[in-house]
């Protein structure tokens, strides 16, 4: 009996300890994995993937994301190729019972060389119920189209869930075997940290049309989920050969978000809560430095998080702080200098990035002590600090970076080029589990995984005699 009894408490104890190991020890791991050849292309255009939807004028590229503060509405867009057509959402709680009606904003177009888009509709549907399931139309006659989204649980400390994290997905048949592996995986909303369709790899005159098809291909799951984005480099199509000198004009057109509801001045950076979770979505391609917009905006919304309610602090980015690989190196190193002091301040739980095409997870480290004179600038290990997490593996068409700096520096937990995504699972107010998931021949492979301790309540846990 006694056996019985202490049994459980070592497996506990077992667990603890590993945990504490997978946060805390300060050593590295280069996988020895080496992918098979697998091409890096763009699917063609005529793969069932981009397939155009039966009827006349029938809506396409349908996605969704969140479209308030506090998850109680979404924004649903899509784009009708013929003509504007209805511009509403029908939508309710039983399937083909819809009990309301959302009318959409000012239907859009543009042109971009010589590619003129089809009619961009953006319709905000909000005063949701939390933890509900709602069921939606779009579209007229025979050529409405249906679908469904889940809302998140209530704001709430303890709230339980389930995030996909993807970047840099682009179009290829890599990037069709990380969507599907992440619909398998069965997350909630995706944080999606930038680099979408990867249009600008294209002929000027088939930028536009790689848009749709990106757009196309992704709707299987994010016309059913919130997907939340930034921008990264690729987004930028600044081409002034071509004349077309507005950065982030394809993307602005066609991705909306819910800057406003944080009170940010730019669609290109913003804020939302959601179940547990604070999160903080960053421009690496818009002014941070002092007295810009941006700076002052992530500034105030530091200030206005509340870890008692939503204690999971993550933001995204697409420039990693902290990256090992040659590719892209240091790139970021004017942005970490500017905010990384306010991420250990506010102990912030998770830095998510993209742009190197190769997974990466740090340890927690800092190198905030370099005032000019006193040499101090190496990154040291700093429990206050957050873990940094590079996922721009997602499959794009520029292929792996497969070529890490050596020897491995000491801030570096994990690193592999290999495509894949990765889960954030948050159990309650303490305690989270995150999964790498690796592309292996077109299977899934859970390969790094780590038990995560909320920061806010660790630090309150070890410092304050409170009783939660």
């Amino acid at each position: 009996m006694k056996m019985r009894t202490i049994l459980p408490e070592f497996l506990v104890f077992g667990c603890v300890f590993l945990s504490f190991l997978n946060n805390i020890v300060y050593s590295g791991i280069t996988s020895s994995f080496i992918r098979s050849e697998f091409p890096a292309v763009d699917m063609p255009l005529d793969n069932e993937v981009f397939a155009i939807p039966d009827g006349y004028n029938a809506p396409q590229q349908v996605h969704i994301t969140q479209g308030d503060y506090d998850g109680k509405a979404v924004i649903i867009m899509w784009v009708t190729p013929s003509e504007p057509g209805s511009n509403h959402v029908k939508y309710g709680t039983s399937k083909k019972k819809y009990q309301f009606i959302a009318q959409g904003s000012t239907v859009k177009n543009y042109t971009f060389y010589n590619y003129k888009s089809g009619f961009l509709h953006s319709c905000l549907v909000k005063d949701l119920k939390y933890d509900s399931k709602y069921y939606y139309e779009i579209g007229e006659g025979d050529s409405a189209r249906s679908f469904w989204f889940k809302t998140p649980p209530k704001i709430d400390p303890n709230a339980h869930y389930k995030f996909g994290l993807i970047g840099d997905l682009g179009q290829t048949f890599n990037s069709l075997s990380t969507l599907e592996h992440y619909i398998e995986n069965e997350g909630e909303a995706v944080l999606f940290v930038g680099d979408l369709s990867y249009s600008d790899e294209h002929e000027y005159n088939e930028m536009g049309e790689r848009w749709d098809s990106y757009a196309r291909f992704v709707e299987r799951n994010a016309a059913y989920q919130p997907w939340l984005w930034i921008v990264g480099n690729h987004e930028v199509e600044y081409l002034p050969e071509i004349n077309e000198v507005e950065p982030f004009k394809q993307y602005l057109y066609r991705y909306t978000t819910p800057y406003a509801a944080s009170g940010s001045s730019n669609p290109l950076w913003y804020a939302i809560r959601r179940a547990s979770a604070h999160i903080i979505f960053l421009s690496s391609y818009s002014p941070y430095v002092k007295y810009t917009p941006q700076y002052e905006w992530l500034q105030a919304e530091f200030k206005k998080v509340d870890r008692k309610k939503t204690p999971w602090l993550i933001v995204l980015m697409h420039a990693p702080l902290y990256n090992s690989n040659s590719a892209h190196y240091m790139e970021a190193e004017s942005m970490r200098v500017v905010f990384e002091s306010w991420f250990v301040q506010y102990k912030v739980d998770l830095v998510l990035a993209g742009h190197v095409h190769a997974y990466e997870r740090s340890h927690r480290v800092s190198n905030i002590r370099y005032n000019i004179s006193n040499g101090l600038s190496s990154p040291i290990p700093d429990e206050s600090a957050p873990m940094y997490i590079n996922i721009g593996d997602g499959g794009n068409l520029e292929g792996l970076a497969s070529s890490y700096n050596e020897p491995q520096p000491e801030y570096s937990a994990f690193r592999e080029a290999s495509y894949g995504h990765a889960t954030l699972e948050i159990m309650n107010k303490t305690h989270a589990f995150y999964h790498w998931y690796r592309n292996d021949d077109g299977k899934k492979v859970k390969t790094d995984s780590v038990v995560l301790h909320n920061q806010f309540w660790r630090f309150m846990n070890a410092n304050s005699s409170y009783s939660f």
